[in-house]
């Protein structure tokens, strides 16, 4: 009757509830880059989509000249006149009646808001004129003609 218990119940070291393993295995210590470069990817992809959005939508085909470029801190309001004679206030159609009154409502720094006047080339002269009359006419200062730099050929 000498059965021992570590060999009847089998949980004992050599019996059947253990089970050995060959190695035991630690933390994973390396980076998985893969996830990293899928979300850069993505990043890229959306980056190169938005950056064409951010300009100015009216397509105007700007004068060239030998001005420098400024330096601006903040936006300035942008009246465009494009070829045909259409005005837009940024790049929202509207009437040369209604300028004014929309340039007061969006305008955050009153009569000393920059006023940028972008007009093609082939854009009558006229119109430009009017447009800067009815601007300065309603007390605004900063109006500023936009023009392209000419290059070096």
């Amino acid at each position: 009757m000498g059965m021992s218990a570590a060999g009847a119940g089998g949980s004992g070291r050599g019996g059947r509830g253990h089970r050995r393993r060959g190695r035991h295995h630690g933390l994973m210590s390396e980076i998985n880059v893969t996830p990293m470069v899928d979300v850069m990817l993505v990043l890229l992809i959306i980056f190169m989509v938005a950056a064409p959005l951010l300009t100015v939508g009216v397509p105007i085909d700007l004068p060239d000249t030998q001005a420098k470029a400024m330096n601006v801190d903040t936006q300035p309001i942008t009246v465009s006149i494009d070829a045909t004679g259409k005005i837009f206030l940024q790049e929202t159609e509207i009437p040369i009646e209604e300028l004014v009154a929309k340039l007061q409502a969006i305008s955050k720094t009153g009569y000393d808001e920059r006023i940028f006047i972008r007009g093609d080339k082939s854009t009558d002269y006229g119109t430009a004129m009017k447009v800067m009359a009815r601007i300065s006419a309603a007390g605004y200062k900063n109006i500023g003609l936009v023009s392209l730099q000419e290059q070096d050929q």
